[in-house]
């Protein structure tokens, strides 16, 4: 049996409505730990910061779980030790 055209807009509805929050939860996340790295001291223009964002995210995604397993086992960065590499340190 086909569905009403309501009922599929109702589930659409609920459907956007979990994204909504699950991009929440995801940028909170995300927030929490840019701030612990020291980001929020650092002035940088939003589009250079997604710029490095971008390339952080490739970098996981090439190099898939390895990387990210191997990451678990180092120790965190002070909030000092982000701007020292971010020169090339």
């Amino acid at each position: 049996m086909k569905k009403p055209s309501s009922r599929i807009r109702e589930e659409i509805a609920k459907l956007q409505e979990q994204l909504r929050q699950a991009e929440t939860r995801e940028a909170e996340r995300i927030g929490r730990i840019a701030l612990k790295a020291g980001l929020g001291e650092i002035e940088l223009d939003e589009t250079d910061l997604q710029v490095a964002f971008e390339k952080l995210a490739a970098r996981f995604r090439d190099n898939g779980a390895t990387t990210a397993s191997r990451n678990k086992a180092a120790p965190p960065l002070s909030p000092g030790a982000a701007e020292s590499r971010a020169d090339g340190a």
